[in-house]
């Protein structure tokens, strides 16, 4: 009887401890999954921010009178090469996206530079840029996700509270990235 007590006692606390770690490992999986999400589009936009020169360069020669246009992807670059957190980062990262838009669509009255080879290698590998952002933002969210519902719902939320671990924010577009692009001469 008393050994029946005892397996009892010791499967109970097994049980116990196997469920702490399991909710333990979970949620440090997961939030570890979302700082990698994030490190991935940070990439990308370093990578952006690194294209960004060569293309203002190219366009230079042929959108002498655009000054305003440079001048605003230079500062947009800037802040985001000087951005310490991450959503310091991603709202710079946004900034430079309003102002490539702005590049793009001045670019579409210059059809020498359209047909300009660097010009379109570089409008090519930016356009492979954005896409891998999107993808990577759209990880990063789904990563955020996963995260939010382990510590939010139940059972999760109680070791959540226990290990000291709270609800991260999903990355939201700019209310200037919904909004077309206007270009004004």
């Amino acid at each position: 009887m008393v050994s029946y007590l005892i397996w009892g006692i010791v499967i109970a606390v097994f049980v116990i401890v196997a469920v702490f770690a399991y909710y333990f490992n979970r949620i440090v999986i997961l939030g570890n999954r979302a700082d990698n999400a994030w490190s991935q589009i940070d990439v990308q936009l370093k990578k952006r921010a690194d294209l960004v020169p060569n293309l203002i360069e190219t366009v230079k020669g042929y959108m002498k009178h655009e000054k305003g246009v440079f001048e605003a992807v230079t500062a947009a670059r800037s802040s985001w090469m000087g951005a310490k957190t991450n959503a310091e980062k991603a709202k710079a990262g946004n900034e430079l996206a309003g102002a490539l838009k702005s590049i793009l669509a001045v670019s579409e009255n210059y059809p020498q530079l359209k047909a300009n080879e660097n010009f379109n290698i570089l409008m090519e590998e930016l356009s492979g840029i954005e896409n891998k952002i999107a993808y990577a933002r759209q990880f990063y969210n789904d990563s955020i996700l996963g995260y939010n519902n382990t510590v939010t719902t139940f059972p999760g939320m109680f070791f959540a509270g226990l290990f000291g671990k709270k609800e991260k924010e999903f990355l939201e577009i700019a209310p200037a990235e919904r909004e077309n692009v206007k270009v004004q001469f």
